[in-house]
């Protein structure tokens, strides 16, 4: 269904990007990534490895390490895929937001909203 292949969109180390391996219709399940939770208050450690940029609000008082494909997907204003948290289950489940072919790089918006257009932190930092 998905697979892990060079990005043209990153330019970080890894230079990774997740990658449909068949058709995916507008609203089908793409992946669900269970997740590591952890306190707010214990980010501090985090920030200080390269987890900090793979990790996902979670909740009001947590922060989360997302397993499987969840913490590798690229980023864009123009997505075509979104998440939903499912508490219940501990996992973020990734779905098609515009229908998604095979071969296409699967792609959400960091700031959580499909059509949120407000500055990454990462880039944020660059500025400052």
């Amino acid at each position: 269904m998905i697979e892990i292949k060079i990005s043209r969109l990153s330019n970080g180390e890894f230079n990774r990007g997740v990658f449909a391996t068949r058709d995916f219709a507008k609203g089908d399940l793409i992946h669900e990534a269970p997740v590591i939770p952890y306190p707010n208050e214990e980010h501090e450690f985090i920030e200080k490895t390269i987890l900090s940029d793979y990790v996902f609000e979670y909740g009001v008082n947590h922060t989360a390490i997302l397993l499987g494909y969840g913490s590798l997907f690229n980023h864009s204003y123009s997505p075509n895929a979104t998440y939903d948290i499912n508490f219940d289950n501990h996992t973020f489940d990734f779905y098609a937001f515009t229908e998604i072919k095979a071969g296409e790089e699967i792609l959400i918006n960091y700031n959580g909203d499909v059509d949120c257009d407000d500055p990454l932190w990462f880039n944020k930092q660059d500025k400052e």
